[in-house]
């Protein structure tokens, strides 16, 4: 990975849970100095909840990475099921700009429909999704941007996907939170 300018970065990924789970769900954070993990970080946040903007923010504002951090990465809006991140609130707390990556697109309107018809507040996360505005094809990805231009994002993510086109923190995030979770990882990162 190349140590310029994005050399110091943070990418969140939340563990498994079943359907039926109800309470907090493990929340992982990478933290990688170029190619090199440097540390891990780690919160709870609510199942289909609303405090995972305030857990990630009160967590990365806390830890010792802080200050040396360029951006922050999420895969996906939303942790432990709906428990959509304020992605504007979060980059103005911690004073970054914040990535959210997806392999894929994700079908908004399912998403809406299960937000309005089965989630309290739904109709309040909705609209921290629609002000993101759509997610923008990018290095083989799709992303949603706060905080950064378009360019600029694109050239993150290329210096920061080393195994695949995943950047390493957020695969890195995501087999730490599904060992932890399951005790062993699966799936592709």
């Amino acid at each position: 990975m190349n140590q310029a300018p994005f050399s110091h970065l943070i990418g969140f990924d939340d563990a498994p849970f079943s359907r039926g789970h109800r309470g907090d769900v493990l929340t992982v954070g990478a933290v990688y100095a170029g190619a090199r993990l440097d540390g891990v970080l780690s919160t709870r946040v609510r199942r289909d909840g609303a405090n995972a903007t305030r857990r990630l923010a009160e967590l990365v504002a806390g830890s010792r990475f802080h200050r040396q951090l360029h951006a922050v990465l999420l895969q996906g809006i939303a942790l432990a099921g709906f428990n959509v991140v304020d992605v504007p609130r979060l980059a103005d707390a911690l004073a970054l700009p914040v990535l959210v990556v997806a392999r894929h697109e994700p079908d908004m309107a399912a998403v809406r429909r299960a937000l309005m018809e089965r989630v309290p507040g739904g109709a309040r996360k909705w609209r921290l999704i629609e002000r993101l505005g759509p997610m923008e094809p990018m290095a083989g990805l799709h992303v949603q941007r706060w905080g950064i231009d378009a360019p600029t994002a694109e050239r993150l993510l290329r210096v920061s996907a080393i195994n695949g086109k995943l950047p390493e923190p957020l695969r890195t995030a995501h087999l730490i939170a599904g060992g932890v979770g399951r005790g062993e990882s699966r799936h592709r990162a």
